[in-house]
Protein backbone atom coordinates (compact mmCIF):
# COMPACT_ATOMS: atom_id res chain seq x y z
CA UNK A 1 0.00 0.00 0.00
CA UNK A 2 0.97 3.35 -1.11
CA UNK A 3 2.09 6.18 1.20
CA UNK A 4 -1.54 8.24 1.87
CA UNK A 5 -1.24 11.18 -0.22
CA UNK A 6 -1.92 13.37 2.96
CA UNK A 7 1.85 11.82 4.18
CA UNK A 8 3.17 12.51 0.81
CA UNK A 9 2.28 16.05 0.89
CA UNK A 10 3.33 16.65 4.71
CA UNK A 11 6.83 15.35 3.27
CA UNK A 12 7.06 17.80 0.53
CA UNK A 13 6.55 20.51 3.00
CA UNK A 14 8.34 19.52 5.76
CA UNK A 15 11.48 19.12 2.80
CA UNK A 16 10.74 22.82 1.38
CA UNK A 17 10.55 24.03 4.93
CA UNK A 18 13.84 22.62 6.05
CA UNK A 19 15.42 23.49 2.62
CA UNK A 20 14.27 27.54 3.20
CA UNK A 21 15.67 27.33 6.87
CA UNK A 22 19.01 25.19 5.55
CA UNK A 23 21.35 28.00 6.87
CA UNK A 24 20.25 27.40 10.44
CA UNK A 25 20.97 23.60 10.05
CA UNK A 26 24.50 24.80 8.74
CA UNK A 27 25.31 26.27 11.49
CA UNK A 28 24.29 23.08 13.72
CA UNK A 29 26.72 20.94 11.80
CA UNK A 30 29.55 23.61 12.12
CA UNK A 31 28.97 23.00 16.07
CA UNK A 32 30.55 19.93 15.48
CA UNK A 33 33.67 20.91 13.82
CA UNK A 34 36.33 19.06 13.75
CA UNK A 35 34.45 15.53 14.62
CA UNK A 36 32.44 15.82 11.50
CA UNK A 37 34.71 15.98 8.17
CA UNK A 38 31.99 17.80 5.77
CA UNK A 39 29.77 20.23 6.67
CA UNK A 40 27.77 20.34 4.06
CA UNK A 41 27.06 16.60 4.16
CA UNK A 42 26.43 16.70 7.61
CA UNK A 43 24.01 19.33 7.05
CA UNK A 44 22.11 17.12 4.25
CA UNK A 45 21.75 14.45 7.07
CA UNK A 46 20.25 16.32 9.47
CA UNK A 47 17.79 17.80 6.73
CA UNK A 48 17.26 14.39 6.07
CA UNK A 49 17.34 12.97 9.75
CA UNK A 50 14.56 15.60 10.53
CA UNK A 51 12.39 14.79 7.59
CA UNK A 52 12.01 11.39 8.24
CA UNK A 53 11.22 11.86 11.88
CA UNK A 54 8.39 13.91 11.21
CA UNK A 55 7.29 11.07 8.33
CA UNK A 56 7.74 8.38 11.50
CA UNK A 57 5.71 11.23 13.43
CA UNK A 58 2.83 11.18 11.12
CA UNK A 59 2.53 7.58 11.55
CA UNK A 60 2.69 7.32 15.21
CA UNK A 61 -0.27 10.17 15.57
CA UNK A 62 -2.79 7.95 13.02
CA UNK A 63 -1.40 4.91 15.36
CA UNK A 64 -0.03 3.18 12.11
CA UNK A 65 2.22 0.76 11.63
CA UNK A 66 5.35 2.32 9.22
CA UNK A 67 6.04 -0.41 6.95
CA UNK A 68 9.61 -1.53 4.61
CA UNK A 69 7.48 -0.26 1.61
CA UNK A 70 6.42 2.99 3.24
CA UNK A 71 9.93 3.55 3.82
CA UNK A 72 11.51 2.30 0.85
CA UNK A 73 9.02 5.13 -0.56
CA UNK A 74 9.74 7.69 1.54
CA UNK A 75 13.63 6.67 0.36
CA UNK A 76 12.09 7.58 -3.05
CA UNK A 77 10.76 10.54 -2.49
CA UNK A 78 14.28 12.00 -0.87
CA UNK A 79 16.00 10.73 -3.51
CA UNK A 80 13.92 12.88 -5.91
CA UNK A 81 14.50 16.00 -3.92
CA UNK A 82 18.16 15.63 -2.71
CA UNK A 83 19.75 18.08 -5.52
CA UNK A 84 16.86 20.96 -4.08
CA UNK A 85 18.30 19.79 -0.43
CA UNK A 86 22.17 20.06 -1.52
CA UNK A 87 21.76 22.78 -3.55
CA UNK A 88 19.92 24.92 -0.77
CA UNK A 89 22.85 23.36 1.84
CA UNK A 90 25.71 24.08 -0.44
CA UNK A 91 24.22 28.27 -0.81
CA UNK A 92 23.22 28.54 2.76
CA UNK A 93 24.98 31.27 4.38
CA UNK A 94 26.09 31.06 8.13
Amino acid sequence: MPIPQTTRDYVETLIDYYVSVASSYKQVAQAFVPEVMNIDDTTFGIIVGAVYSGFLQTYTNQKQKVTLEDVNEFNEIIKRRAPNIKKAVIEART
